[in-house]
């Protein structure tokens, strides 16, 4: 296996887990809840079409690296942002 397909296999994984997480964590803000549910769909669409996309690389591996990269990377950050949400929510919640 490559260092570049590793390196992709292990970022799946990691939105994977990130996304399991914070599945568990009471999305009570409105924003939050959406936002997850819009990268929740976001990474459903990336572990579909890892798979073939992973053969596909061998092909153009340039490109569709790129591609998977931009994609995680958003998924990433989003979850990020939902996980900051919720501690903003549970914060103030906790000042009351």
């Amino acid at each position: 296996m490559s260092d570049s397909r590793k390196k992709r296999d292990d970022l799946v994984t990691t939105v994977r887990k990130e996304r399991n997480q914070l599945r568990s964590q009471n999305l009570a803000g409105l924003d939050a809840k959406d936002e997850y549910e819009r990268l929740s769909q976001k990474c459903d669409q990336l572990v579909d079409q890892y798979q073939p996309i992973t053969e596909a690389v061998e092909k153009t591996t340039d490109e569709v690296a790129s591609d998977l990269g931009t994609i995680a990377d958003e998924l990433k950050v989003g979850f990020l942002r939902v996980r900051e949400a919720i501690r903003n929510i549970q914060q103030s919640m906790n000042l009351h």
